[in-house]
């Protein structure tokens, strides 16, 4: 392995999630699909991420995500659960995109039961449209601040979705 291969595989084990916690206490419970992609959306963040905090912050990390006072709260730690820092964003950019797609996903899924495969094909891909506009959205508002691939902004967006349920 050269130098720069080696400093590369070092750099992907340093800047990525290890562990993430959902600080959902106002969710009095879950649907069992939303716990499901919820599960997935943690499951695969982990397996597969790259998450680098700006600064001298030495990886890999545990996540905190929460909302608070119309913030998402990205509490980052040590595999030891040392704080490091916390980067909020506001919330009020993803408002418009999380409605549209919790809507589209709502049409979704009662298509599944009922529609025919055009207009299900035709509802997923507005849903993942919408998808990668709120990925997206995350990436340039996290810009300078933490820097993320697409794969791991469409893994957080969705459980930025997921913080934004309430029943």
């Amino acid at each position: 392995m050269t130098g720069e291969a080696a400093n590369k595989g070092i750099a992907k084990v340093q800047h990525r999630i290890v562990s993430i916690d959902i600080d959902d206490q106002g969710i009095v419970r879950y649907h069992s699909d939303v716990e499901r992609e919820r599960a997935v959306a943690i499951f695969d963040l982990v397996e597969d991420n790259m998450f680098r905090p700006v600064g001298d912050y030495p990886g890999p990390y545990m996540l905190r995500l929460s909302s608070r006072d119309r913030q998402l709260i990205f509490d980052i730690r040590t595999q030891k659960d040392v704080p490091l820092c916390k980067v909020a964003l506001p919330l009020s950019p993803f408002r418009k995109t999380i409605k549209d797609y919790f809507t589209v996903c709502e049409s979704y899924y009662e298509a599944i039961r009922s529609a025919g495969l055009a207009q299900i094909e035709a509802l997923d891909m507005g849903r993942r449209g919408l998808h990668n506009e709120g990925s997206e959205c995350l990436m340039e508002m996290l810009s300078g601040r933490i820097e993320i691939d697409m794969v791991t902004a469409r893994r957080l967006f969705t459980l930025l979705c997921v913080l934004h349920i309430r029943e």
